[in-house]
């Protein structure tokens, strides 16, 4: 089934009346999550999320895939999703479209120190591809059908350009963690890195994430102390999607780079007389879009809290609780696309092309 990359993917077919999309193949891409389905038109039918009693932002992060590949999949201990009223009259409007509790692991009184270390590889590859006439069928089709100036544009190549863009996808995913207590405090600390690559060429997201849980009790256990913290570190490289389809349509008898130094050198159709390519009425070179353009992201999010409970001496029923929680996150990101993705080599031929 492969390496679970999101929080999200555990809730695939588990829980009744809880639906979960994902929203594409790429790694770490995001789910649609719906529990009992929607409700408005218009705004967000997204269930609230909470993490170890911290409502988190799931509106998304700008360059982050997924705002649940904060949470790394090894740490969660369990799921509680709140379909009903209920959730509403603890969370207030947020949860109107349900709301899913994520509880992460913790250490447990008497336990000693245990050290554990987990590491998963998980190989993808792609089943089918779309069918399309083979270059053989295409240099028939347009020397029965196509005017002389159209068989002339044809290249000398056979190539496929679906097998040109995707690849074997390999993935890594690392974890160690430390889980014991003393006489005064519980505590559980891990650490995990994934590298996690994508079925279409380029596409590639690095993780690591930081967990630790502190727990106390004082006060002749009537107070009792939670320290929780997660952080996450990923850098995103995201593979041009619109490779997919210009493989279908691009020309197989084309070659996927020309014999030139400059800008490249990937093959391309160019406007007559000019150096820039057709935008217009021709496809591009899928292979030429994918690694002449670079998009990446980088994209560091914290969470934490403090939880206070304590329960009164004169009447252990009655508990005040205080919860202090943070959601921060940050990114930068560039979208560079080099020079020969837009002005290419120009050929001496009926029509020019790079």
């Amino acid at each position: 089934t492969g390496a679970t990359i999101s929080a999200d993917q555990l809730l695939v077919g588990k829980i009744a009346g809880v639906q979960v999309t994902t929203n594409g193949g790429a790694p770490g891409a995001g789910s649609t999550i719906r529990i009992r389905g929607g409700s408005s038109l218009s705004a967000s039918n997204s269930p609230l999320i909470v993490i170890d009693g911290v409502p988190v932002d799931n509106n998304g992060v700008a360059g982050m895939r997924n705002p649940l590949n904060l949470v790394n999949p090894n740490d969660i201990d369990t799921y509680t999703v709140l379909k009903d009223a209920s959730a509403t009259a603890i969370y207030g409007s947020r949860a109107s479209n349900g709301v899913i509790i994520i509880t992460t692991k913790r250490g447990k009184d008497g336990n000693p120190l245990k050290l554990n270390f987990t590491s998963n590889f998980s190989y993808g590859q792609l089943v089918d591809q779309v069918d399309v006439l083979t270059t053989q069928q295409f240099r028939d089709y347009v020397t029965t059908n196509g005017t002389a100036s159209d068989v002339a544009l044809m290249g000398t190549a056979d190539t496929n350009w679906q097998d040109e863009i995707y690849q074997d996808a390999l993935t890594f995913d690392n974890n160690i963690s430390a889980v014991g207590s003393t006489n005064w405090l519980t505590y559980r600390g891990s650490i995990g890195y994934s590298d996690f690559n994508g079925l279409l060429k380029t596409d590639n997201v690095q993780r690591t994430t930081l967990s630790v849980g502190l727990g106390t009790k004082l006060f002749d256990d009537h107070l009792k102390v939670d320290v929780n913290i997660k952080s996450a570190f990923l850098k995103n490289h995201f593979a041009n999607q619109g490779a997919i389809g210009n493989a279908i349509s691009f020309d197989p008898t084309q070659d996927i780079t020309m014999n030139v130094q400059n800008f490249g050198g990937y093959f391309e159709w160019l406007q007559p007389g000019t150096a820039n390519p057709v935008s217009v009425g021709a496809a591009r070179n899928p292979v030429a879009l994918l690694y002449q353009n670079n998009n990446e992201s980088d994209v560091t999010r914290f969470v934490g809290n403090v939880q206070l409970d304590y329960k009164f001496h004169f009447l252990p029923e009655l508990r005040a609780n205080l919860n202090l929680g943070l959601d921060t996150s940050s990114s930068n990101g560039d979208n560079i696309t080099l020079a020969s993705a837009c002005l290419l080599y120009t050929s001496p031929s009926p029509r020019d092309r790079g």
